[in-house]
């Protein structure tokens, strides 16, 4: 497959300033990575100079108001843009300007047919921003703006997004919960803490009833219960579904080495996962993909993962070496009985 990799060095100039996990840095073992795999330079990707998203754009999914405030914080000097770990630079809006286009862009290459799937290599990350707020490290909410993107411009009437972000993707949720031209499904960790959304029983309303599935697992669950959470959940909701595109939030914190999520699957169960759905886009639309990415911050492992999941797309060879994960005996109870829940609660709308 002809894969866009959408990556700007101008995304390094949101510093969220010392110590914090989103990091320049995260970006720059990803893409020393994609250049040691072979993916880029002549490999099977194409790097892609992403665009900044309009005013226009911005407003589909945020508030003009909103926009215009971030903006102004940032010419100020930057500061904090929520209640706790949200921070922004001089240089913050251009970056999420560009990430948000990076996205959108995604989508333009993917629907034009000019490159079979697209990966977004962006930061700041986007799933928790909703419409007048930033929140988790996110400003704009750069999948929902890809998801609004293919629905108003291209008139596709069925999009799904995948979040297999260690967290709930809260705003995307809010933005899409009571619309069925998105299906949101996402496997998080235990919301309670953070960001308090993503519960079983979080399924849509109005018109959007049965089109948002919530997986959300106890710390610690491990590759075993994730791959099956996909398999027995995600995988016949979205076929039934029938997606015309595939959007996915794409999450680096599901290791069990990431100093900011909860989650235990391994390189290995995480590049399972992912395959599992490039699949679903594979066999429900043609392979019409395009990935967005959100958290991640151990910098031993994230390049590697990166790389793993985009040979994925590209049919390329990527060896990983890692240990397989199992969800520990003390949560595997707690686990399973979740499993149940999310499948009692959709089994209203879809047949699993």
């Amino acid at each position: 497959m002809r894969v866009a990799v959408l990556y700007s060095d101008e995304f390094l100039a949101h510093e969220p300033g010392p110590g914090h996990p989103e990091c320049p840095e995260r970006l720059q073992v990803m893409m020393r990575e994609l250049r040691k795999s072979g993916l880029l330079d002549g490999g099977p990707c194409g790097l892609v100079e992403p665009r900044e998203a309009s005013m226009e754009e911005l407003t589909m999914v945020h508030e003009a108001r909103y926009v215009e405030w971030v903006k102004a914080m940032c010419e100020r000097g930057g500061g904090l843009l929520d209640l706790g770990d949200t921070l922004a630079s001089p240089g913050s809006y251009r970056a999420a300007v560009l990430a948000a286009g990076a996205a959108i862009q995604g989508v333009e290459l993917v629907l034009s047919g000019r490159f079979d799937a697209a990966v977004a290599l962006v930061r700041p990350p986007g799933h928790h921003a909703g419409r007048d707020y930033a929140r988790g490290f996110c400003i704009f909410n750069n999948v929902a703006l890809a998801a609004e993107k293919a629905i108003s411009a291209y008139g596709l009437e069925r999009v799904a997004i995948v979040d297999i972000d260690a967290h709930h993707g809260n705003g995307t949720q809010e933005l899409f919960y009571e619309t069925s031209n998105v299906l949101y499904a996402s496997l998080h960790q235990d919301p309670t803490w953070f960001p308090g959304t993503g519960f079983e029983d979080e399924a849509g309303s109005g018109d959007g009833r049965g089109f948002t599935v919530n997986i959300p697992l106890p710390f610690l669950t491990g590759d075993d219960i994730y791959l099956r959470a996909i398999e027995d959940i995600v995988k016949p909701v979205v076929r039934q579904y029938g997606p015309q595109l595939v959007l996915v939030s794409l999450g680096l914190d599901v290791h069990y080495a990431d100093p900011v999520a909860r989650l235990s699957l391994s390189m290995l169960g995480q590049a399972e996962a992912f395959a599992h759905v490039a699949d679903l886009a594979k066999r429900a639309c043609g392979g019409r993909i395009v990935v967005v990415l959100e958290g991640g911050y151990s910098l031993s492992h994230i390049g590697k993962m990166l790389a793993a999941d985009v040979a994925i797309l590209a049919g390329h060879e990527y060896e990983l070496v890692d240990e397989r994960t199992r969800t520990p005996h003390s949560v595997r109870s707690k686990a399973e009985a979740v499993l149940r829940e999310v499948r009692r609660v959709q089994s209203e709308f879809w047949s699993l």
